[in-house]
Formats: C-alpha cells, sequence, structure tokens
C-alpha cells in the first residue's frame, strides 16, 4: 500500500512564480536553456541546467557545474526568490492542454515503496543517467523537480480535489508553451490526514514519466538512510517529490518512427513485404492517422499508407505482445529493415506526437528520412497492466504531454 506525507514545500512567491517557472531539464538541451533564461536570474534553469552560467560548451557533468547548481539554489533562498511554507501540506497541481485539465496531488512518495515495488515502473533506466540526478539531488539536498505518477481513479479524492479547487489557486498562469498552470495550496489538517489515509489503501502507484528522477531520488534517500546511524524511517529523506494523477485523467500521445533507409530494397519491395503480415491500403497524399489498435501509418515517397496487422501477427492476452510498438519493432523494424536496437541504432529516430504528423512528413520529404511510421497511442490501462505483471516496455513508446512545470514546488531532504 501506498505510503506517502505532506512537506514543508519550498516555493516562490506568488509574483515571480512565472519568472522562476521552467520546463523539465530533461526536454532541451543547454543551449535551448541558456535562450530561455535569457535576462532572467530568477529562471529555475540556473539549479537545473546551470551550464547555462558558463561559456558555451562547458561539459554540464563538470563538478563546477554541479557546485554552481548548489550556489543557485542558496541564493534563490537568500533573495526570496523561493520561501518555504512553514508547515506540512499538501499541494493540488492542474494542468490545461487543448481544453482539458488534469489534476494532480503533489505529496512525499516513500523511497521504500520504490525499493519494494509498490511504486511501479514500466521503463528501463540508464544508469549513466540516474548518476546525473543523482548527483544533483546529493549536492542540493533536494528534490528540486518533480516525478509523475498515476495512481487508479480513487471517488472520495477526486471529492477533495474538487472541493479544493474551487476557491481561488495560489498560482494560475499560462506558460509560454501556452498550456495552463494553476496550483493550490490543501491547508486544512483533517483534509490532510485524511489524503494519507486513503493512499495508505491505495495498492500501487504508477511511474508516467520520470523513471530516471524517480530512480535518482529514491535512491539518495536510500543511500541517506544507510549512512544513518540514527536512522528511523520518518525523517524527509525518506520521502520524494511526485505529482500524481488519477489514471483516468491521463492521456498517452503517440510517439512515433523515422528511419533513414529502406534497408536495400525498393519501395515496392518494401510494401510487398509489409504485406505478409499487414493489410496495406494506400491512402494518398492526405495525412493519415492511426485508426485504432494494431493500425499504423506509413509515410512513403510522398503518400500515407494504412497497415493493420492480421491476426495471429499479435497476442492480446500478453501485455507486452499486444503493443503496437512490439508489432512494429518485430515486423517492420527487425524482420524487414534490420533494425534490432531501438536505442542505439543510428538509422532511426523518434518523434513525440505533440509534434503531429506533419512533422514526420516534413522529415521524410526533406530527404533526412526514408520513411515513416506512425503508431495508435498506448492507453494508461496497457502501461498499467505492463507495471502490474512486472514487464518493461520497449523503448520510445509512451509520450506524455503537458509535461511539469518545474519551479512551482522543491522537497528539502533535510
Amino acid at each position: 500500500m501506498a505510503k506517502i506525507k505532506p512537506f514543508k514545500g519550498l516555493r516562490p512567491p506568488k509574483e515571480l512564480v512565472e519568472q522562476v517557472a521552467s520546463r523539465p531539464y530533461d526536454v532541451l538541451n543547454s543551449e535551448e536553456a541558456r535562450q530561455e533564461a535569457q535576462g532572467n536570474e530568477k529562471s529555475l534553469y540556473h539549479i537545473i541546467k546551470p551550464e547555462i552560467d558558463f561559456a558555451p560548451g562547458t561539459d554540464e557533468h563538470s563538478p563546477e557545474v554541479y557546485h554552481k547548481a548548489v550556489d543557485n539554489f542558496n541564493m534563490f533562498q537568500q533573495k526570496g526568490w523561493l520561501v518555504q511554507d512553514n508547515k506540512e501540506h499538501y499541494y493540488i497541481y492542474a494542468q490545461t492542454m487543448n481544453g482539458h485539465t488534469q489534476y494532480g496531488l503533489v505529496v512525499g512518495a516513500n523511497v521504500d515503496d520504490y525499493m519494494s515495488g509498490v511504486i511501479k515502473k514500466h521503463e528501463l533506466t540508464r544508469r549513466d543517467k540516474e548518476e546525473d540526478r543523482m548527483k544533483h539531488v546529493r549536492i542540493n539536498n533536494a528534490n528540486v523537480e518533480p516525478v509523475f505518477f498515476a495512481y487508479p481513479d480513487n471517488d472520495e479524492l477526486d471529492a477533495i480535489i474538487k472541493r479544493e479547487t474551487s476557491r481561488a489557486p495560489e498560482y494560475d498562469f499560462i506558460a509560454p508553451d501556452g498550456f495552463g498552470h494553476h496550483f493550490w495550496v490543501i491547508d486544512d489538517d483533517k483534509t490532510i490526514g485524511r489524503i494519507t489515509e486513503i493512499f495508505a489503501h491505495i495498492p500501487s502507484l504508477y511511474i508516467a514519466d520520470g523513471h530516471h528522477r524517480t530512480a535518482a531520488a529514491a535512491l539518495v534517500g536510500n543511500e541517506k538512510a544507510q549512512q544513518n546511524p540514527e536512522h528511523r524511517g520518518d525523517e524527509e529523506y525518506n520521502y520524494f517529490l511526485a505529482v500524481c494523477f488519477p489514471a483516468s485523467q491521463l492521456k498517452i500521445i503517440d510517439y512515433n518512427r523515422v528511419v533513414k533507409d529502406l534497408n536495400g530494397l525498393t519501395p515496392q519491395e518494401f510494401i510487398e513485404k509489409l504485406k505478409e503480415h499487414f493489410t496495406v491500403e494506400e491512402k494518398g497524399e492526405q495525412i493519415y492517422h492511426p485508426a485504432k489498435l494494431h493500425n499504423f501509418a506509413l509515410y512513403l515517397e510522398g503518400k500515407w499508407y494504412s497497415l493493420t496487422a492480421k491476426e495471429g501477427t499479435y497476442d492480446d492476452n500478453d501485455p507486452i505482445g499486444v503493443l503496437d510498438v512490439t508489432i512494429s519493432s518485430n515486423l517492420i523494424l527487425r524482420d524487414i529493415l534490420g533494425i534490432t536496437d531501438l536505442r542505439t541504432d543510428k538509422r532511426i529516430d523518434f518523434v513525440g506526437g505533440i509534434r503531429g504528423l506533419e512533422e514526420l512528413k516534413r522529415r521524410v520529404d526533406s530527404g533526412e528520412m526514408k520513411m515513416a511510421l506512425a503508431l495508435y497511442p498506448v492507453s494508461m490501462k496497457q502501461l498499467m497492466d505492463i507495471a502490474d505483471t512486472g514487464n518493461i516496455m520497449p523503448p520510445k513508446t509512451t509520450w506524455f504531454e503537458p509535461k511539469l512545470r518545474s519551479g512551482l514546488i522543491i522537497h528539502k531532504l533535510d
């Protein structure tokens, strides 16, 4: 069962929130962060991407860059750009995209829950990426950026969130990307206690987005426990910053593929090979979107095609075998195009569905890529089934949007 706790959030005063808040560290490179923070000394990028305070080209993993993060973090607190709440709260963080608002509870998630599998993952993590974020958590002694969790829907939590969000929010703004961000502080002790009790009956939390950040936060917390001879289990470092959304409110966006060549085949030969396992229909020049599970859109030589996987090419009773990413990885990328490792093969690239299928068309029409493949998005049920059975999704399967804005709230580990 999930163990959570309220905490004393460190956050910007209302009038500074838009200047402090930033995109997450891993959705942009150093140069983009430098541009976004230009002329804004209060931008969180100075803490989460502190290489922007050095000459372009500085190694973001060098010791002086990590130390700069700490200097900047301390300065933000000294100058009052980040102020710690004087009591423990839960918080509500809502995001609006395309008229749809999703409401998440901001909580301290439990390190042992991650270690024991109560917090479930569906992706493999890379040790180098974990280590980078672990250094950041260790050196700042804080979870500066939240992780993004889902929980099975709960009527009582829905009612609490509805009641709490009926009053004016603490923060309410539209970020430069056009998404709305809204934030409330839950102050009532009885409500805070009840939220803790409800979560104690929720069997699992699911990592939606932020597997590396979750691993890093939990591993540092675990490290601190092992280093403390007086460890009791209720110290602040036993918890890390998470925003938990009801699963039904989350929408996974498609994650598509573009490939540089046809592995020596002509377009006609490639289409013929596809026909072994797919029903292929030419759709013309109008962009074609996959209509349902096991239906794909192919863009090749200026034309769109519908590919529907034939019966027997997938296993709807297997949480991995049912996935369209598995079908396309095995039957198209591996068997026809000879691409076996999606993580390392330089012939393939991945495009988040937020960019639209126009982006696939553009990359093929420009000559950079030979063909594009659009997939029907994974459902939250599929993701949870995979996590529940202890399976791991193939690489580049899920894309969540909107991303959590960083800098609305920070969790200190002491």
